[in-house]
């Protein structure tokens, strides 16, 4: 997928919530759904099985804040994110 359908799909989104009441609230919640190297999938599950306060959704939303920030987001959500995961090791 390129960036130009996912912006794509961001704004036919955007027009339904929009242009229909009938549509629930917005979620703070969007499902991806991405292919990855088999070996960073072993990785991810060799991680999860260590750490069980962990999952596959935590891990996946940890990295990409950490990839956003290192990369010049500025959203305070992101960065919040980041510091979050950032302090919280420790309880690994």
């Amino acid at each position: 997928m390129d960036r130009n359908h996912l912006e794509l799909c961001v704004e036919a989104a955007e027009t339904l919530e929009v242009g229909s009441s009938a549509l629930p609230a917005p979620s703070s919640f969007v499902s991806l759904e991405a292919e990855i190297p088999e070996l960073l999938y072993r990785g991810m599950k060799d991680f999860i099985g260590r750490h069980p306060s962990w999952d596959q959704y935590r891990v996946m939303s940890s990295a990409l804040a950490n990839f956003l920030f290192q990369n010049g987001c500025e959203d305070r959500a992101v960065t919040e994110r980041y510091l979050d995961d950032l302090f919280s090791r420790s309880r690994l």
